[in-house]
């Protein structure tokens, strides 16, 4: 039993089932961000709460928000978020193929949790029967070992350009012999078509895996659609399960960045802290500052004068330190930095502080040394592996303890004698001082002790008032309210029959 099992769910981890039963449904949609990971974490926790031992299963996922494993494996966030919702740890099983977008046109293959390869415009042709068969083995570990296994499938479902090296969606179900439910989200707008056209383009093999269907994120009374919903099962011939209301106040971990499009910062209050964060083209692990509402990402040198800028993770460094150079974003941040403002660095955004990163192997870049901000006195040397692991700190001013992952390819080399952020295993790491901040650990601003601790400082610094602590509800709460959002509008009835 690990230590962060025990602190999530006050007991140990259930025994695995070795009977070799292993039921599964597919959640499949016409688009990316209708639905697809909120729907499937609902079916997780609500098929657990009933009893069963439930495992999350995606067989690609294309991301930079990730997490990492117990053993060091990086997936998904949205699948170990899933695994939280099945009171499980993750496990690389869950997420097998991790894709990570790096520059224009390059992409980082992780399989297995490990990185495997780096290959052009995420181009993995090549590599379609193997990454099949290990993306089924991973599947079917689960299947041997769970009583119930809801599977996310990936972006549209219906990508006929893209049918012939299928590893996450109907193609997979067809192989596996695995049920599908569409679901399809009614604020974006085209509903009808959405259903109908996706099964239209379905072949007959995938439209018989695709029983049932839900319309997602409804506003107002569901009851206003019931003509319309009788209109899509008639054409369909296949029933709607339910019509699911809009909830803005379940809030769950985006899967990835994509969702910083339709994000709106809420005001900040009077005498309140303006802060900027730098929507950097790589921009990686944005649920670091799901607690910072009041934030504005912002692409080029604003007119404004913040109180605190945050430099976020990256999956290519030298390329987004590049950028800032060229739009002039990293003398925005100096100048600012001369007036006064508070600057933060997170993961890559903590070597850019520094005086410079050296490239040796040409792992990012072509580029082989870029000079940094200079705002810290380190320098980072880019590795040929991946740092990935879970870890316990403690914060050097104040003591205060907190769990946090660590997601970077570099050594990062301080000078003797400053000021860290934290202790790690009794180890030193990052900086802080008055105003500034640079440090490896994600997942640190996701902690409100934490969080305020370091926001006092910069109020006291910017002689501004400290922001009112973010009223999220904790993950055990979300999961709870996700399952009872799914029973409250699903056909119960109806879901048992055609999946259980």
């Amino acid at each position: 039993m690990s230590s962060l099992f025990r602190s999530l769910f006050g007991r140990p981890e259930p025994e695995p089932r070795t009977d070799g039963r292993g039921n599964a449904l597919m959640i499949v949609g016409p688009a990316s961000h209708v639905g697809k990971t909120w729907t499937a974490t609902a079916i997780c926790r609500w098929l657990t709460r009933r009893g069963l031992r439930v495992a999350p299963f995606k067989a690609q996922n294309m991301s930079l928000n990730a997490a990492v494993c117990p053993d060091g494996g990086e997936i998904g966030r949205a699948q170990a978020t899933q695994a939280a919702a099945c009171r499980l740890e993750p496990r690389t099983d869950m997420n097998p193929l991790l894709l990570k977008p790096a520059g224009e046109d390059g992409c980082q293959v992780v399989l297995h949790g490990k990185v495997w390869k780096t290959v052009r415009n995420g181009d993995l042709r090549a590599d379609y029967e193997q990454l099949l068969d290990e993306v089924e083995e991973s599947y079917r570990r689960l299947a041997e070992e769970f009583d119930y296994v809801v599977i996310e499938g990936a972006g549209g479902c219906a990508e006929l350009n893209l049918k012939d090296r299928d590893l996450a969606n109907l193609g997979l179900a067809s192989r596996l012999g695995v049920p599908a439910m569409l679901v399809a989200d009614i604020h974006r707008g085209g509903v009808f078509a959405s259903v109908l056209g996706t099964l239209e383009l379905l072949d007959e093999q995938e439209k018989e895996l695709v029983r049932s269907f839900v319309i997602n994120r409804f506003q107002g009374d569901v009851r206003l659609f019931d003509e319309g919903r009788r209109m899509i099962e008639q054409r369909a011939g296949r029933p709607c399960l339910g019509v699911f209301p809009d909830s803005p106040g379940i809030n769950l971990d985006e899967e990835d960045s994509v969702a910083l499009e339709e994000r709106r910062p809420t005001p900040v209050e009077p005498g309140g802290l303006h802060i900027a964060i730098i929507k950097l083209p790589n921009i990686a692990n944005t649920t670091d500052f799901k607690l910072l509402p009041q934030a504005e990402y912002i692409t080029e040198a604003a007119r404004i004068d913040p109180d605190l800028i945050i430099i976020p993770g990256t999956k290519n460094t030298l390329a987004d330190l590049a950028w800032m150079k060229k739009t002039g974003l990293d003398r925005w941040v100096l100048d600012k930095r001369k007036d006064g403002t508070a600057v933060w660095g997170v993961c890559g955004g903590y070597q850019m502080l520094g005086r410079f990163i050296v490239d040796p192997y040409a792992f990012e870049s072509s580029q082989r040394r870029l000079s940094g901000l200079g705002l810290l006195p380190i320098q980072t040397r880019m590795a040929r592996q991946k740092t990935t692991r879970q870890v316990r700190a403690r914060l050097a001013v104040g003591g205060i303890e907190f769990d946090a992952y660590e997601i970077h390819i570099g050594e990062t080399t301080p000078s003797a004698g400053e000021s860290p952020f934290c202790l790690v295993d009794g180890e030193p790491q990052g900086y802080w001082r008055r105003g500034i901040l640079g440090h490896y650990l994600h997942g640190a601003l996701e902690n409100p002790k934490i969080l305020d601790a370091l926001l006092a400082d910069v109020a006291e610094w910017r002689s501004k008032t400290v922001p009112r602590p973010s009223e999220e509800a904790p993950p055990e709460q979300v999961y709870d309210r996700l399952a009872d959002w799914f029973e409250a509008s699903v056909d119960v009835g109806r879901f048992e029959e055609l999946y259980l």
